[in-house]
């Protein structure tokens, strides 16, 4: 628990992180979440002892719904979203369709989604939950993210792994978070 109240306490610490979260909550899309680099980043540049980093790249909004997986509707979302906070740039990403595009079996919620990310520490989502409540996902926990260790998921350690290590070598997360570790293979 003290490793979810640690997330929590970097993510509220963040006026426009947590702002974004609301402007996401308001859009009552069923399993939705923020995840991937607007937690990591936040959290890595804390444990930098830095101030929070502009959000950089996209900010992935993951939700899951069987009913709605025409990509339109993700369009939809983004337009809404930019409507409101034109600054971001916005991803939006039903999971229920995710699965073809990845080549894994249908997902059956984001959480079960996030199990196919490539690195642990990226696969963190938070939301919030009506005006004050905080939720996180994390099906690998959070020990990596907050320990400063790149792993691969189960499913980037091995037939994957290419992919992976070129994440690692575009994404130069050791230069920028030089505190950072990979773990042992």
């Amino acid at each position: 628990m003290e490793a979810a109240s640690r997330v929590e306490r970097i993510i509220r610490a963040d006026p426009l992180r947590w702002h974004i979260l609301g402007v996401v909550r308001d859009l009552r899309l069923p399993d939705c979440w923020i995840g991937a680099g607007f937690v990591r980043n936040a959290v890595w540049d804390r444990l930098h002892r830095r101030t929070a980093s502009p959000l950089a790249g996209d900010v992935d909004v993951v939700w899951h719904d069987l009913r709605r997986d025409d990509p339109r509707e993700d369009e939809r979302h983004e337009a809404l979203l930019r409507a409101v906070e034109p600054g971001i740039v916005w991803s939006v990403r039903n999971q229920a369709r995710m699965h073809g595009r990845n080549g894994d079996a249908p997902y059956a919620s984001v959480r079960d989604a996030m199990r196919f990310w490539p690195e642990t520490a990226t696969a963190v989502a938070v939301r919030r939950d009506g005006l004050e409540g905080f939720e996180i996902a994390a099906p690998y926990g959070l020990d990596d993210l907050l320990n400063l260790v790149l792993r691969p998921t189960p499913p980037f350690a091995q037939a994957r792994r290419s992919v992976y290590a070129a994440r690692l070598h575009a994404k130069r997360w050791q230069a920028l978070w030089p505190l950072l570790r990979q773990a042992e293979a």
